[in-house]
């Protein structure tokens, strides 16, 4: 029977094309052209043919729906992102089935015959397992599309200042884990080197708690930016900060460390010899 239903997408494969055009699908996703949605319809056809003539009606994993992924994932991704949930587009993929079982019936004098029954469950297996590749599809792009944007939140979270000539600085936020503590590497050292910047300062006056594996984190990063020819300072130890820091036994004698971003950015200009004095207040007595 899936050989038969194999040559019945074959025969019937412009008109099934021009059927689903005009679904809910194909109709919302190509907006522009009638004709690019017709030609998108008829390439997962085609996809569909290859699977019933293989035989493998109920595996996702048969060559044909590789074509299938391809074309409809990408259709249901745009749904999902335009605010559509997975119900709502496993039940347009459903919306699919109808107008080529209509066709499929008109090839039967008997469409109540055994024959005509069994052909027309293929065709129902075949569209089921259909609508799990494109459900499956449509999770994975969800997930990808959930890690790119956490990916650019960290991004966001984690800026890279220029405070001064040579001068950088990361002012940190919130609670640092391993994946944030990655991109705090990473993009200090990227601004290390392009703004040549022999001292970079590391602010955690924003993070409420420091652990064993904050510390590493921040030892890591230190050690990198030294690497890269950039002395590191961490400011903003705050008092209960210090303690857990003592009490963890953690040791950061060859880190240089100051009260506050102020201070850091003091010791740095001083280093680098420049010294910073309050301007006069104008017609103020001098003594």
């Amino acid at each position: 029977m899936a050989q038969e239903l194999g040559g019945f997408l074959e025969r019937r494969r412009e008109q099934i094309a021009q059927r689903w055009a005009d679904t809910t699908l194909f109709r919302t996703v190509f907006t522009v052209s009638r004709d690019e949605a017709v030609d998108a319809c008829k390439a997962v056809v085609d996809a569909l043919a290859d699977v019933a003539r293989s035989g493998r009606l109920e595996d996702l994993r048969a060559p044909g729906f590789d074509t299938v992924r391809d074309q409809l994932g990408r259709m249901a991704a745009s749904r999902a992102k335009s605010g559509y949930t997975p119900a709502q587009i496993a039940g347009e993929v459903a919306g699919l089935r109808e107008p080529v079982a209509a066709l499929l019936r008109s090839e039967y004098e008997d469409t109540d015959s055994a024959h005509a029954y069994d052909v027309t469950l293929s065709l129902t297996l075949l569209l089921g397992t259909l609508r799990l590749v494109v459900m499956e599809t449509t999770v994975s792009s969800g997930e990808e599309l959930i890690a790119r944007q956490r990916q650019q939140l960290l991004e966001v979270a984690t800026p890279v200042i220029k405070l001064w000539e040579n001068i950088v600085a990361v002012p940190l936020i919130g609670t640092l884990d391993s994946a944030r503590s990655q991109i705090v590497m990473e993009s200090l050292l990227e601004a290390i080197v392009h703004e040549r910047a022999r001292y970079a300062i590391l602010d955690i006056t924003g993070v409420p708690t420091v652990d064993s594996l904050v510390a590493q984190h921040l030892m890591k990063t230190v050690a990198a930016a030294r690497l890269m020819g950039a002395e590191c300072i961490v400011s903003g130890i705050r008092p209960a900060i210090a303690q857990t820091i003592v009490h963890l036994g953690i040791d950061l004698g060859t880190i240089v460390t100051r009260a506050g971003l102020a201070d850091a950015l003091a010791y740095a200009l001083a280093e680098q010899g420049i010294a910073v004095s309050p301007r006069p207040v104008a017609g103020a007595s001098s003594r």
